[in-house]
């Protein structure tokens, strides 16, 4: 939402500026010059970009419009941790093993639809439950391999950032080249009336300023909150991984999920009585269903 409020303002402040200043609007519609821009930075954008980034270029951009990760959404993912490890507590760790090889009919992650819808996060925690589950592993091996993993995910995930915001930086020089173009054009009618070479003189200019407009209005900025998502996304995963690697050390769940609350910023986090009183409702609702 703030994306398209954000572009709103962009759009109002520049062309309510310029026509404070008398200028018309009309002049600024110039298709063949959103043509050329438009037209090369997509075709830029597929000449440097592998499919899979592209792939995953329109999925972040799809969700750009949703709202990030709330507090609400942590307090849900540290509820679920301290079920699932307080599960692990009284079966044993090899318990552990139904849930992770089958999330979506486990009665423990089931229940918590916002974390089955990450994908990525799902990967992660059954992923780690399972070389919990084969054993043999050091908590510093154990802590190592999820690091790789976060660190191979966290990259994975900057990549569409990282590609739209060079498309951002060429989008000025596109401009120009949009601009020598209208100049071309211009010099090629340089006979003409003084209205009609300054008509063409201006189209020239709009390619020049689209370029920039486009480049530090829109394209950087969106890229910018790409890359802001995926820390978040990254962050999110953090939790599991602090929860899991307290949990593998041996600490009560309760503890192992304060762990897990520490890593988060402070503005998603939950407070230690909020994840406390989840985390005694997810244990009261347990036991009433074993009863």
């Amino acid at each position: 939402m703030t994306v398209a409020i954000g572009a709103v303002v962009v759009l109002l402040s520049v062309v309510a500026g310029y026509m404070l200043h008398g200028g018309q609007v009309r002049v600024l519609v110039q298709p063949s010059e959103f043509l050329i821009i438009g037209g090369a930075g997509i075709g830029s954008l597929f000449i440097g970009t592998p499919p899979a980034v592209l792939r995953h270029l329109i999925r972040q951009l799809r969700s750009a419009q949703k709202p990030a990760s709330v507090r609400a959404d942590y307090l849900d993912l540290l509820t679920m941790l301290y079920g699932l490890l307080r599960h692990a507590q009284q079966a044993g760790v090899m318990a552990l093993e139904q849930h992770a090889e089958a999330p979506e009919q486990s009665p423990i992650l089931s229940v918590h639809s916002h974390f089955l819808h990450r994908e990525s996060a799902v990967a992660f925690l059954c992923d780690t439950v399972r070389v919990m589950v084969m054993g043999g592993v050091s908590t510093h091996d154990l802590e190592g391999l999820m690091e790789e993993d976060l660190e191979v995910h966290h990259h994975e995930l900057l990549k569409p950032s990282t590609t739209l915001a060079k498309v951002g930086d060429a989008l000025p020089g596109l401009g120009i080249v949009a601009a020598v173009l209208g100049v071309v054009i211009t010099m090629g009618a340089i006979d003409g009336s003084p209205a009609e070479i300054g008509h063409k003189v201006a189209a020239a200019l709009v390619g020049t300023f689209l370029g920039v407009f486009l480049a530090y209005g829109f394209v950087q900025p969106l890229a910018s909150s790409l890359e802001h998502r995926a820390g978040s996304e990254t962050k999110y995963l953090e939790c599991i991984k602090a929860g899991l690697l307290a949990a593998h050390k041996g600490l009560p769940p309760a503890i192992a999920v304060e762990f897990a609350r520490r890593v988060l910023p402070e503005e998603v986090r939950p407070s230690f009585a909020e994840t406390e009183r989840a985390c005694r409702e997810t244990r009261n609702a347990a036991m009433a269903a074993a009863a």
